[in-house]
């Protein structure tokens, strides 16, 4: 067996209605909290409660809003100058993974000082941030949990990665209800990008035999109740077990690795600004199936985990099925085609090839890809 580490996150607690022990957990940091969010979350009333069962425990709070879907570095230097203007001791973090990875970046940079493009990259970090609280309003990034920041180079227009340890959340409070306004679509796309997650760190190169056991369980778990969560999301059984599997598919791949479904997606999304959630759905399926041939028996387990039913046949086409499932539950969830976004032009496809190829992750693919493979995969989506 190959060596390999395991890095656990901070502390996680997970349960319906766990949300209400932020003003606890928060004393333990400070007594000034800067709330990181979005306008969408504000809105949905979630941001509220939070507030004031913070304040009730004496803790003082100031509101940052101002997060994009696809995290930029400029909006998270207007995070650290709010921070640091009403001295922030904590900073507790209510939304997705745009939210979550916007908190991570302020609370790097009001520890290390400089810009976000100072710490691109693995290991750069000198000191620890600000202690972070992260409570998700969706099932997907599990940004919570793991140890990356990913944020937009507003020059480029390319996601960049702050990868480091230390930059995980001190506090993970994973509250299913807080997910239950998710709207339908969001649901579907958060979901898949979890399911994708799972699937990635499952068959990455740097899988590893702890990876492994969480991966399959989330693949399992998610592909059993995202669409239960879609169809009805009050269902707070349905949305409980899809916070579990996002919890679990985050702890497999912040310590195995995504792959070249992020690739793709990812070189979309800076390009495009396309949501992330949407962008790793459509790909997921065009990935997988390249990415067979390269190790059919782990792509045949992930058809399994899946539920599906495989028995008589060879690994590869057991693993085809678990294609045709993604595709389907991307029909059933209404995820939108790649041709069906509007404003993704081929004539882009090169650019976005060089990206995704260039990409952070793009060694961890199980099939070695480069510029003319992600050509043709991003040819193949558009054409589906």
């Amino acid at each position: 067996m190959k060596e390999f580490s395991f890095v656990p996150p901070g502390k996680t607690v997970f349960g319906v209605g766990v949300s209400k022990r932020v003003g606890e957990e928060a004393m333990m940091f400070g007594k000034r909290a800067l709330i990181v969010s979005d306008p969408g979350v504000v809105k949905a009333g979630l941001v509220e409660p939070i507030r004031k069962n913070l304040e009730a425990k004496g803790i003082e709070t100031v509101l940052f809003s101002q997060v994009a879907p696809n995290p930029r570095d400029v909006d998270c230097g207007e995070g650290v100058a709010g921070a640091r203007k009403f001295g922030a001791d904590v900073l507790v973090a209510v939304g997705g993974g745009s939210v979550m990875d916007t908190a991570k970046c302020v609370g790097a940079i009001l520890t290390n000082g400089g810009e976000p493009r100072d710490w691109f990259g693995f290991d750069k970090l000198e000191k620890h941030p600000v202690p972070l609280i992260g409570i998700p309003t969706t099932s997907g990034t599990a940004s919570e949990v793991t140890t990356c920041a990913v944020i937009t180079n507003s020059e480029t227009r390319v996601k960049e990665c702050i990868q480091d340890a230390k930059i995980a959340f001190s506090v993970a409070l994973v509250d299913p209800e807080m997910t239950v306004s998710a709207p339908p679509l969001l649901t579907a796309s958060t979901g898949m990008d979890a399911l994708c997650h799972a699937v990635e760190a499952y068959t990455s190169i740097p899988a590893n035999p702890v990876t492994d056991i969480f991966a399959l369980k989330a693949i399992s778990v998610i592909a059993r109740w995202l669409g239960a969560a879609f169809t009805n999301g009050s269902d707070i059984e349905a949305r409980t077990q899809m916070s579990l599997g996002c919890l679990l598919a985050g702890y497999a791949f912040s310590n195995a690795d995504t792959s070249g479904v992020h690739c793709m997606a990812e070189s979309l999304g800076g390009l495009y600004d396309t949501p992330h959630g949407i962008a790793c759905s459509i790909f997921l399926p065009f990935v997988t199936e390249f990415n067979i041939a390269a190790n059919p028996q782990k792509h045949a387990d992930v058809a399994r985990a899946m539920d599906v039913n495989i028995m008589g046949l060879n690994l590869e086409e057991g693993a085809m099925k678990g294609v045709e499932m993604m595709r389907r539950a991307c029909t059933n969830l209404k995820i939108p085609k790649l041709k069906d976004l509007g404003y993704v032009k081929e004539s882009d496809f090169p650019e976005l090839a060089r990206r995704a190829s260039q990409n952070v992750s793009a060694d961890s693919n199980p099939r070695k890809a480069g510029e003319k493979e992600y050509l043709e995969l991003y040819k193949k989506a558009y054409a589906a």
